[in-house]
Order: structure tokens, then sequence, then C-alpha cells
């Protein structure tokens, strides 16, 4: 069985979504970020980073254990792994990955900086603000692709749509300004939120 190491930011709830979705039986261990638990020598093992997720499979490709961290990594590997969310037509490839990290590496660092400024004892209010305003942005080009598609990568489903909500249940939560009156995005995030595993995922 994979063990998860997560808590409930955007990147533990991408992670345990991939492994909810597409089926694999995992086991929960909660990492408690305020009481430092991921600096401790045990998980440091796991990751020197010191950042969660991590998975730790035992029955990894030809039967090694695997350990990684890296929520789009776990993402994509759960996706293999169970051969599920992923583009049937090598064509559809291209957008599919664009779309992944967009989501991933756009959208989840920048909403981290607005919550670190937001977070500090001293919080700088401009530097929030640019970064708030650059976080919307991206929202705003995600809320006109899916004006005109029903899914991140085109007509399925994949891994990129649970990436790309586990940023936008984050920001509805803590800056709910980011992304407020774009109906496109709204209804594919309530469709998104319908589905079960991705209710069994947010439960931290």
């Amino acid at each position: 069985m994979i063990e998860l190491y997560a808590a409930g930011t955007s990147n533990g709830i991408r992670a345990r979504n991939g492994l909810e979705e597409c089926g694999l039986a995992y086991r929960l261990r909660p990492v408690d970020l305020a009481k430092g638990e991921n600096r401790t020598p045990a998980f440091l093992a796991l990751n020197p980073n010191a950042q969660i997720p991590v998975i730790v499979d035992p029955e990894g490709p030809g039967g090694r254990a695997v350990t990684l961290s890296q929520s789009t990594a776990i993402l994509l590997y759960c996706a293999e792994k169970s051969g599920r969310f992923l583009p049937r037509d090598s064509a559809e490839r291209p957008l599919f990955l664009q779309a992944l990290m967009s989501a991933s590496t756009d959208i989840t660092p920048t909403l981290g900086t607005v919550f670190q400024i937001l977070r500090s004892k001293d919080p700088h209010m401009p530097t929030a603000d640019m970064f708030k305003a650059r976080t919307r942005a991206y929202f705003q080009v995600w809320d006109e692709q899916l004006a005109s598609r029903p899914y991140a990568a085109g007509e399925a489903i994949t891994v990129a749509d649970f990436s790309l909500f586990a940023g936008y249940k984050r920001a509805m939560d803590v800056v709910p300004e980011t992304c407020a009156g774009m109906k496109a995005l709204e209804r594919w995030a309530t469709r998104i939120a319908e589905r079960p595993a991705v209710q069994r995922a947010l439960s931290f």
C-alpha cells in the first residue's frame, strides 16, 4: 500500500486527489506543518527539502520501492500506474502538458508567495497585492479557456484538472478575490468539486 505524507495545502490536495481518483490504495500520514513535523529526521530522510507531499510506494515499477515528492510528479505517477486520466491520443499530449504545468508551476507558486506574505509578522501589502493580481491574471486566462472547452486540456478530464482544482480551491479558501466573478472557471470547478474522489481528497 502506498504511504502518503501530506497536509491540506494545494500541493497536498493535488497528490491526494491523484491517489483517490486513480483508485490506488494508500494510507494517509498527516504531517503537521505548524509543529514542524516536516523537519524531523524521519521526514527529511524522505524529502531533504522538508516539503510535502511525499509518497512511498513499496510496489513501484519493476517491483522496486519508490519514494517520490513533488505533487505534479505524484499526479503523473498515479496516472501512469493506474492508466487513467492521461490523454488517449498522442496529439493531445502537448496541450495536456501545457495545462498541467500551468496549473502547477504558475498558479501554485504565486499563491504560495501570497500566503507567505500574508502570514508574515509584518505583511507588505503592496507586494501581496502585486502577487494577487498576478494570480488573478492566471485565473482569467483559465476562465477564457474553459469557456470554450469542458476540461483543462480539452474534451476529457485529466490530471491537469486535478492540479488546477487544487490551486483554485486554496485560492477560494484564502484569497477568493483572485478568482471571483469568473463564470466558466466557476462552472468547471463546481463539476470537479462534485466528484466523490475529490471530496475525499479535501478531507484532511
